[in-house]
């Protein structure tokens, strides 16, 4: 199988036309490096680092031969930082996906009256996947286009061709993302469906014809039927996956030891994706529960064991209505998976359930229980791990929050971005919680290069502290009217931040590659990336990424450092949707607060955006009101009649914005093109 972290196999979706990631000039990183940092420096250890950083980027220096190496690589790759990007990202963290990494999708509420509901709706998503990987198969797919800022061109498609064809293979020290492309193994044609911490294998092409959507409730019903026998239940071992990287990597060899476990290994990790079948996650269903349970199943006790969290894609369909996806991030951003996830459930909205009129295959063979052969080691092992779990499970501390005073119409009505305007709103619940400025990322889309995936927005700029400051001081002495100018400039500064990084020219993939280059060549690690500065500028804190949908659904994630917040927005035209995390164990953090900081934020900005045009309209009309008795006279001084050339044209209201209510009312909102929907899109610091 070949793997994805290497050279490609094939041009897939369109890469050919479009340009490489530039390599920006070395002078130009350090110098936004030390503009990005100052202000999270004491000044003691910013003299430093700028006595640090001249050294490096000095003539004839390290720096400049690390660049010259960079230049090299990107003349001989197809993009010189993505095998980088991709170990420092994901491949080399050895923390647990769920929760640290893993990102959730939450679906609408679904009302499931019985157990039959639910299975419908799984044999419903499932015909939606498969029609998806049609499209995919065929190159069917349209071709995006960027959205928002600089919108019009088009982006790499290669990440959609790994939604359903990847996997991600544990490693002690690296993980391994695969591609189930060859020439020898023959295409899956079987799904995972995961049902009572018990996995399945479903067929869903047999005799070479697709099942039908009756022919998968049949096999569905026949799942839910065979994981009731109490006497052939095997212990959970999907809660191994849930474990560290290296731990998993070593329970896997250990399983790998007996031929039925590598043979179940296998069918698993070329399936095209998992189907899990939950359990009721318990009484009290809201926003906050359904994201928690979604992104960790709720621990042994719930669902955590009815996991494989290896697999690109896991859709988790609960017998409460509680639905959703899961998605290892390694092989695509969220704005990958929003697509998908779209498409699923519009195609479910808007494709009526065929569960009479098609004929179906007349023997249908039974699913297939995959076999464990546990030993008293891996049951060990199986018992570490569930204990890991819940320590995260206990851990999570989420917070999921509609705010409905106003969405992004209002902000656009401001002439302001919808995502900076939001960047800053969350730096002035942070600083007004913690009283300081931190690191922070923002992911921003480089798909408009070959493999492009992203790069950080650093959205903490000295602009937005100076407008949390005057915003939180208390003083007096800062008025309204300065304050919004500090408001546009900070706005100002995070848009022109966002072109940067969309570009291709931000700061974070080209210091990352300069590190590893030098790791390459075995030079001693240069003495910026081991400066106190480089550290705390890569501990990000506030983890944020705006994930817009047009279907009624949100994103959630957890934070990347210990102490920090994952905080996840989704504007929509009259509301924002917020998913804010963090850890309990955390003496700083406490995501209910946060939120709580951050709603009044929006609440105190939308206050002074109107406060200063109320002023402005008022000195408009007193213009106005001049000018007009100054016309006025004039005119009946020419003895011509009265007309006011301000009333002569009135400005045309804007088309109200369409609503779509759909069958199970869920409610998409047209498609708008808000300013960086797609640069400044789903993904986290992963």
């Amino acid at each position: 199988m070949p793997v994805l972290n290497q050279e490609p196999a094939k041009d897939l979706g369109g890469r050919d036309g479009l340009p490489k990631l530039p390599l920006p000039a070395l002078k130009d990183t350090l110098d936004t490096y030390l503009k990005t940092i100052k202000h999270l420096l004491t000044e003691e250890q910013f003299s430093k680092t700028q006595i640090i950083v001249k050294q490096f980027g000095s003539p004839g220096g390290v720096g400049e031969l690390l660049q010259r190496k960079l230049e090299e690589r990107r003349e001989n790759k197809a993009n010189w930082v993505y095998d980088y990007w991709l170990n420092d990202m994901y491949l080399n963290n050895r923390l647990a996906l769920p929760i640290n990494s893993s990102p959730a999708m939450v679906f609408p509420q679904q009302n499931f009256r019985a157990p039959i509901d639910s299975l419908r709706f799984a044999a419903h998503l499932i015909s939606g996947v498969l029609e998806y990987k049609m499209l995919l198969e065929s190159h069917a797919l349209p071709v995006d286009y960027a959205r928002g800022q600089l919108a019009g061109t088009p982006l790499c498609m290669e990440q959609y061709y790994r939604l359903f064809s990847s996997y991600r293979l544990p490693g002690l020290e690296r993980d391994t993302l695969v591609a189930q492309e060859s020439s020898v193994m023959p295409e899956p044609e079987h799904i995972m469906v995961a049902c009572k911490n018990q996995f399945f294998v479903l067929d869903v092409v047999i005799n070479f014809r697709r099942l039908n959507e009756r022919d998968l409730l049949t096999q569905l019903t026949k799942i839910a039927r065979m994981a009731d026998s109490e006497e052939e239940q095997l212990p959970p071992v999907g809660l191994l996956t849930s474990d560290g990287r290296t731990e998993w990597a070593n329970s896997r060899s250990v399983l790998m030891r007996e031929s039925t476990n590598r043979d179940s290994l296998d069918m698993i990790e070329r399936c095209l994706c998992l189907v899990c079948l939950d359990e009721p996650s318990g009484p009290q269903i809201s926003d906050t529960t359904r994201a928690m349970f979604m992104l960790h199943g709720g621990g042994l006790g719930k669902n955590g064991g009815n996991r494989w969290y290896d697999k690109p894609m896991q859709f988790v369909i609960g017998a409460d209505g509680c639905c959703g996806v899961v998605c290892e991030h390694s092989p695509f951003e969220g704005i990958v998976l929003v697509q998908c996830t779209e498409y699923l459930l519009k195609y479910m909205i808007g494709s009526p359930s065929k569960l009479v009129r098609a004929a179906s295959v007349s023997e249908l063979p039974a699913p297939r229980r995959l076999r464990w052969k546990c030993t008293p080691e891996i049951q060990k092992l199986i018992s570490n791990s569930s204990d890991k779990l819940q320590r995260l499970v206990k851990n999570l501390d989420m917070n999921v929050h509609k705010f409905n005073d106003y969405g992004k119409e209002f902000i656009k009505e401001q002439k302001m971005s919808p995502d900076a305007y939001i960047q800053v709103s969350l730096q002035l619940a942070y600083y007004r919680c913690h009283g300081r400025p931190v690191a922070t990322y923002e992911s921003a889309s480089i798909r408009r290069f070959q493999e492009g995936r992203v790069d950080n927005i650093r959205s903490a700029t000295p602009e937005a502290l100076a407008f949390v400051r005057a915003m939180t001081d208390g003083k007096l002495s800062t008025s309204d009217t300065e304050k919004m100018e500090m408001l546009q400039g900070a706005i100002a500064a995070q848009t022109e931040f966002t072109i940067t990084a969309i570009t291709g020219t931000a700061i974070d993939n080209h210091l990352l590659g300069l590190r590893e280059i030098a790791r390459e060549l075995r030079i001693d690690q240069p003495e910026i990336f081991k400066d106190e500065a480089y550290v705390i500028s890569n501990h990000f804190i506030l983890s944020t990424s705006q994930v817009p949908t047009t279907v009624e659904m949100f994103c959630c994630y957890g934070p990347v450092v210990p102490n920090g917040y994952g905080a996840c927005y989704n504007p929509q035209s009259d509301h924002i949707i917020f998913s804010v995390s963090s850890f309990r164990e955390s003496p700083e953090t406490r995501s209910a607060e946060f939120v709580t900081s951050l709603a009044q934020g929006l609440l105190d900005m939308r206050e002074l955006c109107n406060k200063c045009n109320s002023r402005s309209n008022m000195n408009t009309r007193r213009r106005t009101k001049t000018m007009e008795t100054h016309t006025q006279t004039d005119t009946k001084w020419q003895n011509k009649t009265p007309q006011g050339p301000f009333d002569q044209n009135k400005s045309q209201k804007a088309p109200p914005q369409v609503l779509i209510k759909t069958p199970d009312q869920a409610k998409m909102e047209a498609q708008t093109q808000t300013p960086s929907q797609e640069e400044a899109q789903a993904s986290k610091k992963h």
